[in-house]
């Protein structure tokens, strides 16, 4: 018996448009990565430089310093490097390269969800010219959004497969690991690279289980299930073992993040208020994630009715028929889960629009299934060309403003004009000062781009109250070898309390230097000793 997936074709032409469309997205993020536009962020350095440790024998689990954000994204980076070298550039490639996958991947899952080859070549053109935000966290690479996307798509369509399949024959004797084995392969490399791919995981359980819950053998199809997820997961329960469960819970859960206070019912109407006010506008590409600042005004009011529609079709659709269809359940369920994460858990304080990448592809979807049902041609085609012209728009207007570029940093004092870095490295090396102190936004991208010839521990605090959490120390062989040079020098950044707290400190110690700034980084070297942060009431701790 022929099962659902072999009874349908992929017609050459459908897969010329989806590749089309696919290949829209890499010559986009090319264009921008071509014009400069995006600083060379700390985060993106500390995947360089796992990259760089695990081609010299490292193995580690997780992004530098923390217990979730599998490194699974340094090992592809790793992989760049050792292909083409080791350079900002092949960093970004395979942020490129995965995206172009996440939307080919949805064009295909557009199409097995209501097989309808317009639906997923339409959501296939929002997805390959998004909005601000999603070009953004596609593009430079925070450690494992690009990868949660992706199996976020891997997941969905595993799913659709499993209900699809023909249940007359019996999966599990005619596929002994089967589907329910990927599908659980899937899930458990998710947990690991990202826990944001819960948004799809959930969903995703709920259907399958439900679909199948009065079947013979549901047991076994739970236990293939199992199976898979303990081999996807491997390297999360390996760190469990051998460095203890407390972490690895508490952070997938937002400790990393948990910096409020108040009762929990304040916090949590703080989070509403991220999420329906902030989160609504930079999810649907009204304003960027680091800024409070309209993108397209113009063109704005007709996006917003567009997306009004949409949302009163999928409700008037739903009160019509009373029912939930397999599409509906999937995207709905990634909505309702994200938006449960961020209200009741700690990340619900950053609406800043990473937390809400996975909404890119259930609005994708909407908007298809919506215009594909326009009687009209021409209005088709117009709808069809809004969003991603509004989409181009609010990127190019980002783009325009450089500094500080389409950048991840959304605290003011932290958007660096990188573009004086290499400058920076040449004064270093040439002055002699190969090791000191700054902060997390300079140490690890100075470390990067000088083949690791310039250390400086991020033992400064960048905010302007000069606040200082540990977990900036990603690295803690670099602190120790500056702690043991007998020649260090200071870099800040955007912080005059900072800056005058040095200058009073050097003086009360009788410390004689020199200071130069270039660009946004400025200087204190040639210290008459070595003067370390701990010796002057820096780099500790404070709440």
């Amino acid at each position: 018996m022929r099962s659902w997936w072999q009874n349908r074709k992929i017609g050459t032409k459908w897969m010329g448009l989806a590749l089309v469309i696919t290949g829209l997205s890499v010559l986009l993020k090319i264009a921008l990565l071509g014009a400069e536009v995006f600083p060379f962020n700390a985060d993106e350095a500390v995947v360089g430089l796992m990259a760089r440790h695990i081609l010299q024998g490292a193995r580690p689990i997780f992004f530098y310093g923390q217990a979730y954000m599998g490194s699974l994204d340094a090992w592809l980076v790793a992989l760049g490097f050792a292909l083409l070298g080791e350079h900002v550039e092949v960093i970004r490639l395979v942020q490129v390269l995965l995206y172009a996958l996440t939307v080919f991947s949805a064009i295909l899952l557009g199409w097995m969800l209501w097989e309808d080859r317009r639906i997923g070549l339409l959501a296939g053109v929002f997805l390959a010219i998004p909005n601000v935000n999603v070009t953004l966290y596609t593009t430079v690479s925070l450690g494992g959004y690009g990868e949660a996307l992706l199996i976020g798509n891997l997941i969905l369509i595993t799913a659709v497969l499993l209900v699809r399949e023909d249940r007359s024959e019996d999966l599990i004797r005619r596929v002994p690991w089967g589907l329910w084995s990927l599908l659980g392969f899937w899930i458990g490399l998710g947990l690991w690279v990202h826990g944001m791919t819960l948004v799809y995981s959930v969903p995703a359980i709920g259907v399958a289980t439900w679909h199948f819950r009065h079947e013979r053998g549901i047991a076994k199809r739970i236990g293939m299930l199992g199976i898979g997820f303990f081999v996807g997961s491997l390297p999360w329960w390996y760190f469990a073992l051998t460095q203890g469960w407390k972490p690895l819970l508490t952070e997938l859960l937002g400790s990393a993040v948990a910096v409020e206070e108040g009762a929990w019912w304040q916090r949590t109407l703080q989070h509403a208020f991220n999420l329906i006010v902030l989160g609504s506008t930079v999810t649907l590409g009204f304003r960027p994630p680091w800024a409070v600042q309209w993108l397209g005004l113009p063109l704005m009011p007709f996006v917003l009715s567009l997306w009004m529609l949409v949302a009163w079709e999928g409700i008037r659709g739903w009160w019509s028929t009373r029912s939930i269809t397999l599409a509906s359940s999937l995207l709905l369920g990634i909505g309702l889960t994200l938006g449960a994460g961020f209200l009741f858990t700690s990340f619900g304080v950053d609406p800043s629009g990473r937390y809400f990448l996975p909404l890119a592809l259930p609005l994708a979807f909407g908007a298809a299934r919506w215009i594909a049902r326009l009687s009209s041609k021409g209005l088709r085609l117009l709808c069809t060309m809004l969003i991603p012209l509004y989409h181009l728009w609010g990127i190019g207007t980002c783009a325009a403003q450089n500094p500080p570029g389409i950048t991840t940093q959304f605290y003011a004092p932290t958007q660096i004009d990188q573009r004086h870095l290499p400058a920076l490295s040449a004064f270093l090396e040439q002055a002699g000062e190969t090791r000191g102190y700054s902060n997390y936004w300079v140490a690890y991208p100075l470390a990067f781009i000088s083949q690791e010839e310039l250390i400086f521990a991020p033992r400064l605090p960048y905010h302007l109250d000069l606040r200082y959490t540990s977990r900036d120390d990603r690295y803690p062989p670099y602190t120790l070898v500056v702690s043991q040079s007998e020649r260090v020098a200071y870099i800040t950044t955007h912080n005059p309390a900072l800056d005058d707290y040095l200058k009073q400190a050097f003086d009360r110690l009788n410390i004689n230097y020199q200071e130069v700034q270039i660009g946004d980084y400025r200087i204190y070297y040639r210290l008459s000793r070595p003067v370390h942060p701990h010796e002057i009431g820096l780099g500790e701790t404070h709440p």
